[in-house]
């Protein structure tokens, strides 16, 4: 399953990464590299925990970009 990552890059350095279809998942890298792996480990944690809850796996909506 793939979903959208938003990268935000902070004023004092580094990245925040979030993924707006799996409220409450976020990470941070002090690079771009390190945070997309970061985010990577944290949906997987994510998803681990959804499926051990016995709760259905969040589907990401169609996007549009403008």
């Amino acid at each position: 399953m793939r979903y959208t990552v938003i990268l935000q890059r902070e004023s004092d350095g580094g990245y925040v990464a979030v993924v707006p279809a799996l409220p409450g998942c976020v990470s941070q890298g002090d690079i771009r590299a390190e945070v997309l792996k970061n985010i990577e480990d944290a949906i997987e944690l994510y998803l681990e925990d959804v499926r051990e809850a016995g709760e259905p796996i969040p589907v990401e909506a169609d996007r549009e970009y403008v």
